[in-house]
């Protein structure tokens, strides 16, 4: 790596960063929500996810995954520079949490 940062180097991998946000955010995060959800004593806590899957049943959280990832593949289209490579970064960063958080709030349930 030597005298690049994070970020630059980050840059070089765009591709790869929007398939572990598609691999973590996308599938991972919605399996074991899905998951959750079937067992019955677990609910979505997301402040937006939430109200929706009460009132429209679990297939919401497709809705509110496919604007969360319009939203950001739109600023990542509209930055420049090295610092729109956080875009992807970060929906794959939260995606990995909340898969794992998901799985321990359902094995602890």
């Amino acid at each position: 790596m030597g005298s690049q940062s994070v970020l630059a180097v980050l840059a070089n991998h765009q591709r790869a960063l929007w398939a572990a946000a598609v691999l973590f955010y996308g599938l991972g995060d919605t399996v074991t929500t899905f998951w959750g959800l079937s067992v019955g004593t677990v609910s979505e806590g997301g402040v937006v996810a939430g109200p929706l899957i009460e009132v429209h049943g679990q297939y919401a959280l497709l809705a509110v995954k496919a604007a969360v990832f319009a939203g950001f593949y739109a600023a990542w289209r509209l930055l420049r520079g090295p610092g729109r490579t956080a875009v992807p970064a970060a929906l794959a960063t939260v995606g990995a949490t909340v898969s794992i958080w998901n799985l321990y709030v359902v094995y602890t349930s």
